[in-house]
C-alpha cells in the first residue's frame, strides 16, 4: 500500500495535552475500546506528559486532523507499567531491558488510516534521537499490524500472553535494543 501523504509533528507536553481527548479517540477507536476507556486512558495520558522524557509525534493531514500519534517518556521503577512489565520479564532480562529504557506507552493510527506506514512513521521519528539503551512496550498479543511492524523493526519478545489489569486479552511485552539502523527509516 503506498504511503498516505501526512505529516508528523514533534509535540510539546502542551500541545499533546490541548488535543489529549482527540488522541484519546484514535486510541479507543484502534484498541477496539469504548469511548469511555479512551476518557479513562486520557487521564493517565495527560499526567504521563510530566514524566521524565515525554516525547510526542503525531500524524496529521494538510487540515490539521490528527490520525495517529505515538508517545513515550523514559521507564522508570515505580511506575505503573514498568512494574507489572518488569515483573513479567525473566528477572536477569528485566535488568538488561528495563534499565535506561524508554517506553512506548501508545502508538496508534485511526483504523481508516491502518496499513500506510504511519505506525512506522510515528514510531522512528519518535526513536530518532533517543539516548535509552533500549525501547519497550506491549502490544495486544495477536498476529495484527502492529504486531508484525514491531517484528519488523527488530522488536524481540520480553513476555507473551501477559494479562495487565484492566484489560482481558493476553500482551506481549516487546523490547528493541536502540538506535534503529538508517535503513530501517528509510522505509
Amino acid at each position: 500500500m503506498s504511503t498516505v501523504e501526512l505529516r508528523i509533528e514533534a509535540w510539546t507536553p502542551a500541545q499533546f495535552e490541548a488535543r489529549i481527548s482527540e488522541a484519546m479517540t484514535i486510541y479507543a477507536l484502534a484498541m477496539k475500546y469504548s469511548p469511555s476507556a479512551g476518557v479513562q486512558r486520557g487521564l493517565a495520558a495527560a499526567s504521563h506528559t510530566k514524566l521524565d522524557g515525554f516525547a510526542c509525534r503525531i500524524a496529521l493531514t494538510d487540515a490539521g486532523d490528527m490520525v495517529g500519534f505515538g508517545y513515550g517518556y523514559v521507564s522508570r521503577p515505580g511506575q505503573w507499567w514498568h512494574e507489572l512489565a518488569s515483573r513479567a520479564i525473566d528477572r536477569k532480562l528485566a535488568r538488561y531491558w528495563m534499565t535506561d529504557a524508554f517506553e512506548l506507552s501508545e502508538l496508534h493510527v485511526l483504523p481508516a488510516y491502518q496499513g500506510n506506514r504511519i505506525g512506522r512513521r510515528l514510531l522512528l521519528q519518535l526513536a530518532d534521537g533517543l539516548t535509552n539503551r533500549t525501547l519497550v512496550l506491549s502490544t495486544p498479543d495477536a498476529d495484527t499490524r502492529a504486531f508484525r511492524m514491531y517484528r519488523s523493526l527488530g522488536f524481540v519478545d520480553l513476555a507473551r500472553g501477559h494479562i495487565f489489569p484492566g484489560d482481558s486479552r493476553p500482551f506481549a511485552v516487546l523490547g528493541r535494543v536502540l538506535p534503529f539502523e538508517p535503513a530501517l527509516s528509510g522505509g
